[in-house]
């Protein structure tokens, strides 16, 4: 079946079974699905009974859609994404960004568990994305060009909406919740980087690095949704002082700073 059918597909089924027009889009990534608690939740939808939509499959991901409101806004949380390390294609990964756009939304939030390598971060943190480096080999735009969906060449020379931006550092100083900006680089995984590797990473401009967001906001920005993504530093990457990381250690730092992200994301989706 022809991708934009899959697409059109995926949306049928959604449209058929709520009455909800999502204007935001959320992707809760790994350690941050209590977002979904703060939604006036009107439909969970497992992805598996989707059509044509991947299954999560990592432990911390649950695999719903959440339609819904927040104050005034209606909105959809991805509880769960998709990787490459995983198995899944970077256009299986972009659909649910595609059907995001074909339900009507405008916006996309992005959010995400990445190392840090700039020394100023500590784990912790909860940092802004400002711009990222696509190191994955991958890009959900090679093939057949949809004009439905984007043009053919979508300029990158700004993913991240700075008005969004803006609105989140505003947001954070009312709430006393120190936020950083950065640059993130995304990788395949699912192994963690060498030493040598996060020396490069870090020599090239990169201030953290994890293994997803950048194929979604690829997809995101062909589709003319206006992104704003933020992360929380899960562990840090400083090839001097590197200590050895596991997911059981980076679940709980993403956990333990999940409350000020979560304040930080409800707000901005209350004020854009």
């Amino acid at each position: 079946m022809a991708e934009l059918e899959k697409i059109r597909e995926s949306v049928r089924f959604l449209e058929s079974i709520t009455s909800i027009k999502p204007e935001i889009g959320v992707i809760l990534g790994t350690g941050l699905g209590k977002f979904a608690d703060r939604i006036d939740t009107e439909k969970i939808v497992p992805y598996s009974s989707i059509p044509h939509f991947p299954v999560s499959t990592v432990e911390g991901h649950a695999g719903n859609l959440i339609f819904g409101r927040i104050s005034s806004k209606n909105v959809v949380a991805f509880q769960g994404r998709f990787h490459l390390y995983e198995g899944y294609s970077a256009k299986e990964i972009a659909l649910p960004i595609r059907v995001l756009k074909f339900l009507g939304a405008k916006i996309l939030i992005e959010s995400n568990a990445a190392g840090g390598l700039n020394p100023l971060f500590k784990t912790g943190d909860i940092v802004i994305i400002v711009d990222h480096i696509n190191l994955t080999g991958h890009n959900p735009l090679i093939g057949e060009n949809h004009e439905e969906i984007g043009v053919r060449f979508p300029d990158m020379s700004q993913p991240y909406d700075h008005k969004l931006i803006e609105l989140a550092e505003k947001v954070a100083l009312e709430k006393k919740i120190p936020v950083k900006k950065g640059v993130l680089a995304g990788l395949t995984g699912p192994n963690l980087e060498t030493k040598a590797e996060y020396r490069f990473l870090r020599a090239i401009g990169a201030d953290m690095v994890c293994m997803s967001t950048v194929v979604e906001v690829i997809a995101a920005v062909h589709a003319g949704l206006k992104v704003f993504g933020i992360s929380i530093i899960s562990d840090m990457c400083l090839p001097d002082a590197l200590e050895v990381a596991t997911f059981e250690k980076i679940l709980a730092a993403a956990s333990a700073a999940e409350p000020f992200l979560t304040d930080i994301v409800e707000n901005v989706i209350m004020y854009c």
